[in-house]
């Protein structure tokens, strides 16, 4: 069973002040997170990925640095 639209994840943002660079993210899904010119990772959100392999890759940061939103703006990791 699919979720609904509205609470998937459609917004993927990494605090570069919280980010060190351990490319945790990019190991798990480089289709989506890349190290900058600053070993800071940016995220391009792709079709096809899944929420799960979203919220994996964002639990797996050792900072904390990965924030994913849904449609509606809700914040779905970390919950607020």
């Amino acid at each position: 069973m699919s979720q609904p639209s509205e609470s998937r994840i459609t917004k993927i943002e990494v605090d570069r002040e919280l980010c060190i660079g351990a490319a945790t993210c990019v190991s798990l899904l480089p289709e989506v997170f890349q190290l900058d010119a600053e070993n800071k990772a940016i995220a391009t959100p792709r079709p096809g990925v899944t929420d799960e392999q979203l919220l994996d890759a964002a639990k797996a940061c050792p900072v904390a640095a990965i924030f994913l939103y849904d449609a509606a703006g809700r914040r779905r990791y970390p919950e607020s």
